[in-house]
C-alpha cells in the first residue's frame, strides 16, 4: 500500500521549484541515481544539514538496521522510502526531522561509499534525465542546494 506523502513544513522556494520538480519527475531508480551522483560530485561541500541542526543518535538505530539487511533487502528499503510505501523502517524515517532526513541520507551515501551498504554498480551511468537534473542542482549556489536536497528527502518515507 502506498501511502500519500507527507505535506513539507515549509513550501517551495521559486528559487529551487522547476529544480524540484525536475527531481520529482525521475523514476524511484533515477532519484537514487541522482541522490548518488549528487554526494559523489559535491559531497565535500554538501554538509549532511547546518552545523549542529541534525542529531545523529535520530538517524544511527535505523542506519544501523540497514546495514543489517542483505543488499537485497537494502535496496528495496531505498525503494520503499522513495514511493513512500509504509513498512515500520519508512515509518522510523518519517518522523524524524528535516535536518535529521537529509543527515539519514548523507550517511546512507557514506555507508555506501565505504562498502556497509549496497553500492551503486561501478559501471554506473546517469540516464539523461538524472544528468540534466544533475546539472541544474550543480548550478545552485549552496544553500540552494541544501534547501532542494532536504525538500527532496522530506516527503520520503511513510
Amino acid at each position: 500500500m502506498v501511502s500519500t506523502p507527507q505535506t513539507p513544513t515549509n513550501t517551495v522556494p521559486s528559487d529551487i521549484s522547476q529544480e524540484l520538480s525536475a527531481f520529482e519527475a525521475l523514476t524511484t531508480d533515477e532519484k537514487l541515481g541522482l541522490l548518488w551522483v549528487v554526494y559523489e560530485n559535491m559531497g565535500g561541500s554538501i554538509t549532511p544539514a547546518a552545523p549542529g541542526a541534525a542529531n545523529a543518535e535520530f538517524t544511527q538505530t535505523l542506519l544501523t538496521k540497514v546495514k543489517g539487511m542483505n543488499e537485497e533487502a537494502q535496496m528495496a528499503f531505498m525503494r520503499a522510502l522513495v514511493e513512500h510505501k509504509k513498512t515500520d523502517d519508512t515509518e522510523a524515517y518519517g518522523v524524524v526531522s528535516e535536518d535529521n532526513k537529509l543527515l539519514f541520507w548523507y550517511q546512507l551515501s557514506e555507508e555506501m561509499a565505504a562498502g556497509n551498504v549496497i553500492q551503486v554498480p561501478d559501471d554506473y551511468e546517469p540516464s539523461g534525465s538524472v544528468s540534466q537534473v544533475f546539472s541544474k542542482i550543480a548550478d545552485l549556489d549552496f544553500n540552494q542546494q541544501i534547501t532542494l536536497l532536504r525538500h527532496a528527502v522530506v516527503d520520503m518515507g511513510a
